[in-house]
């Protein structure tokens, strides 16, 4: 069946769709990139001990939240998404005793932003769209998981900033 003269045709859509995902990758790769900076400039200047130390009665060490954004990141996008096969332990993210250097936490957070990067910016408009559940989520897309993560990321990036703030007083 033709297309009417006042439809766009096909190739168009193609065209502005392809744009259109790569506009999103390359925009949530730029923000995942901010996320990254925003959480080095928080924890720059604490000491190891102040990166573990919580100083309220309630909630999470710096490093414990650093851990939880990478898990979060790891699983939700990383095997989900990526198939990377990252098994996850949430709670021990909360609750890690071993206390690995400042300097591993963050190349783990690292590695999880570069690899969120990457994944998104390969996404096509059918990927973007794709169905996609995981545990502890209601994200019906991938598009929704990856724009549900940052802001999860953005969430826990300002308890960073807080308990720094308190931390260096």
């Amino acid at each position: 069946m033709p297309l009417r003269d006042n439809h766009p045709r096909i190739e168009e859509l193609e065209i502005f769709m392809s744009d259109l995902s790569k506009t999103v990758g390359t925009g949530f790769a730029e923000y995942y990139e901010e996320l990254r900076v925003n959480l080095h400039t928080w924890v720059t200047s604490l000491s190891e001990e102040q990166f573990w130390k919580n100083p309220f009665s309630y909630g999470n060490s710096v490093g414990h939240l650093v851990l939880h954004l990478s898990g979060n990141l790891n699983y939700y996008i990383g095997a989900q998404i990526a198939a990377t096969g990252y098994v996850r332990d949430r709670p021990r993210e909360f609750t890690e005793t071993s206390r690995p250097s400042k300097r591993q936490v963050l190349e783990g957070f690292d590695a999880a932003i570069a690899m969120v990067m990457d994944t998104v910016r390969k996404q096509s408009a059918e990927d973007w769209n794709a169905e996609y559940s995981a545990a502890g989520v209601t994200c019906k897309n991938r598009f929704a998981i990856v724009l549900s993560c940052a802001a999860h990321a953005d969430h826990h990036i300002g308890q960073i900033l807080n308990l720094s703030r308190e931390l260096v007083r």
